[in-house]
């Protein structure tokens, strides 16, 4: 960083090009937001992420479902993350950019407005410090909240099974676009984006794709991590993943790096959870949920589809398929289900979290449930929003 000398003779720090800042809600830690912080990571050696407090949110959203403890927690928890600042202005304003020593914004290539429904960039835009980047489709807070007071389960994705995965390595794609595939090239080529190391350009950590059939394989090569031939493994549903989840898994790691090991993450499929949780659960399907789990610094790598009962023969092809050798299944602070762990039971160790330990799926569910009437204005502002920047955009693309 470089300094230089003012009118007045005092010395003055300069804004660091390659200092980025991005600002926004953040509420549940779902993809979308990790997409915009990873290609704004790519325009710069470090990322500063200003996060709104919850009365702005409240003012000129509706109410968060997270709050501002918990939204930072998840986007500290972020590996293209450098720094997380709380109390970030909900319009951007530079001077607080100037403080942090940020010359670039960027966002996404939609329009956020205010209550007034001005444009919450419009003076950095002026000044040519904003940056813009592709928004994520298809995912949102006012989405997931949707599907959480409608019940719905069209979100749902097909598990993989080895005609999927034959389909996707022998290049037959076409048979893949039906959007309840995880296995279509978009998807693909998300993942090798999200699993890409801290400055979200090189390669970063591993995908594993586990088929119906109870074949492991491998879908995205990670990053060798010298002397590292063991394996923590950790598997889940991890649902609306949130600060509970992210703890749990920042204290694995900790002991991951003691014991020199690498974190595994096993995730289930939308069918094994469904008939674990029932209703409509999950509300994030597989797709959503490993994306938000391989952001993670805090993870190696993560399995598709892992089994719910973890057995000795599945131990052996993870170990078989990356070479290393599984050494503890952790678990949280839950008791044990005897179906799921009977036959590895004396790898499992507990890890308890003390904050946040009473976070999961169904709390922040009833969160919402509780709060209806003002979710549910708070999905009608977003209608009017919408429309308002929408009407912003296209003024901004004719001028």
């Amino acid at each position: 960083m470089t300094s230089s000398n003012n009118s007045s003779g005092a010395v003055t720090n300069a804004l660091d090009e390659r200092r980025i800042w991005i600002d926004g809600c953040f509420d549940f830690a779902h993809h979308g937001h990790a997409g915009a912080m990873r290609q704004a990571r790519q325009h710069g050696d470090e990322l500063y992420v200003g996060v709104h407090n919850d009365e702005d949110i409240l003012l000129n959203k509706g109410p968060p479902v997270m709050n501002l403890s918990e939204r930072m927690a998840a986007v500290e928890g972020c590996r293209w993350c450098t720094k997380a600042i709380p109390n970030a202005p909900y319009v951007t304003d530079p001077k607080v950019m100037d403080k942090f020593k940020c010359k670039y914004v960027v966002h996404g290539d939609d329009i956020t407005t205010d209550k007034d429904g001005k444009d919450c960039y419009a003076e950095v835009k002026e000044m040519g410090r904003f940056i813009v980047v592709k928004r994520t489709p298809n995912i949102s807070t006012t989405d997931l909240v949707g599907r959480m007071l409608l019940f719905t389960r069209d979100h749902h994705m097909l598990t993989i099974d080895e005609t999927q995965w034959n389909d996707w390595f022998t290049g037959n794609h076409s048979r893949l676009n039906d959007k309840k595939n995880i296995l279509t090239p978009n998807n693909v080529e998300r993942y090798e984006q999200y699993a890409t190391g801290p400055d979200a350009k090189s390669l970063g950590v591993s995908v594993h794709a586990f088929t119906r059939e109870g074949k492991l394989h491998e879908l995205v090569k990670g990053l060798p991590i010298d002397g590292a031939n063991k394996i923590i493994y950790v598997d889940g549903g991890f649902d609306l993943f949130n600060p509970g989840h992210i703890l749990f898994l920042k204290e694995v790691r900790q002991i991951a790096n003691e014991r020199k090991a690498i974190v595994l993450v096993g995730l289930h499929d939308d069918e094994t959870v469904n008939q674990i949780k029932g209703v409509n659960y999950p509300i994030m399907n597989l797709f959503e949920r490993s994306l938000c789990v391989l952001q993670s610094k805090y993870i190696d790598g993560i399995v598709l589809g892992s089994p719910f009962k973890v057995t000795r023969e599945y131990l052996r092809n993870i170990e078989e398929t990356t070479k290393s050798s599984v050494i503890n299944i952790f678990h949280g602070p839950r008791s044990i289900d005897d179906e799921s762990y009977d036959d590895v039971k004396e790898l499992v160790e507990f890890v308890n979290v003390q904050m946040y330990k009473d976070m999961n799926v169904a709390s922040i569910v009833n969160r919402v449930i509780a709060n209806r009437e003002a979710f549910e204005e708070r999905q009608r502002r977003k209608g009017w929003k919408a429309e308002k920047e929408k009407e912003l955009e296209e003024i901004e693309r004719s001028g």
